[in-house]
């Protein structure tokens, strides 16, 4: 089983891999090039997103579970 990447050092490889996309779509020729690397470049930016979204619905739910051990707190 392999150890838990952190979320910078996932972050930090997307950013990479986008700088490399970057570089293919500079060196592209032709229209199917081209295409293919735009393609690349959504995929690449829609993980990036996805990984940062995640990011803040885990702190969405740290806020609501400290907000109800709140709630319980004050009803005992």
């Amino acid at each position: 089983m392999k150890k838990h990447i952190p979320l910078d050092s996932t972050i930090k490889e997307l950013d990479d891999m986008m700088s490399r996309v970057n570089g293919l779509e500079a060196s592209s020729t032709d229209d199917y090039q081209k295409a293919t690397v735009s393609v690349l470049k959504t995929l690449v930016q829609g993980e990036i997103t996805l990984f940062k979204e995640f990011e803040h619905l885990k702190k969405a739910i740290d806020l609501v579970t400290l907000q109800l051990f709140e709630v319980k707190n004050k009803q005992n």
